[in-house]
């Protein structure tokens, strides 16, 4: 029986890879997400000013970086729709369908005032902290108490 017939759905989810790495091979995602954070520092997009101008209405330029971000993701996946492109490993890539529910216009607004508050969304937290913003552990630790809350309550919450 190989990796792919030991499928777990329930932990893995519906794209979730069937093939486990070894410890060292997802030392790749570690060094991804180092150059990710040295483009966001250099790129400014991580800038809590950039961020204030962007939410003020002051630049075009979070516009920019957020409107580029979005048109290459519906490129993307509707290249992987039409070409039926697979992961590395040769695994199909399914996009589900979404459903609307008005609770995702509450999340976008709790998030939205959140970043316009701290001036960062979780993406580059850790790249913020590694320039030397440590003000923003506290958003980290409130990120993290607030999926942990989410989490405990999210079953009771009208869907």
């Amino acid at each position: 029986m190989n990796n792919l017939e030991n499928k777990n759905t329930d932990t893995e989810g519906i794209n979730g890879s069937q093939l486990k790495d070894s410890g060292f091979s997802n030392l790749k995602y570690l060094f991804v997400g180092i150059l990710f954070g040295i483009i966001f520092v250099k790129a400014e997009i991580i800038s809590w000013f950039r961020i204030q101008e962007m939410f003020q209405l002051q630049s075009f330029f979070m516009y920019g970086v957020i409107g580029s971000a979005v048109v290459v993701g519906i490129i993307s996946v509707q290249l992987i729709k039409k070409l039926n492109i697979k992961t590395i490993q040769g695994e199909k890539i399914e996009i589900q369908p979404k459903t609307f529910s008005k609770g995702q216009i509450y999340g976008g607004l709790l998030f939205g005032f959140g970043w316009a508050l701290t001036g960062a969304c979780p993406g580059p937290l850790f790249a913020q902290i590694g320039t030397g913003v440590t003000v923003i552990v506290i958003t980290l630790i409130s990120a993290i108490a607030g999926t942990w809350v989410y989490g405990l309550i999210k079953d009771k919450l009208p869907h």
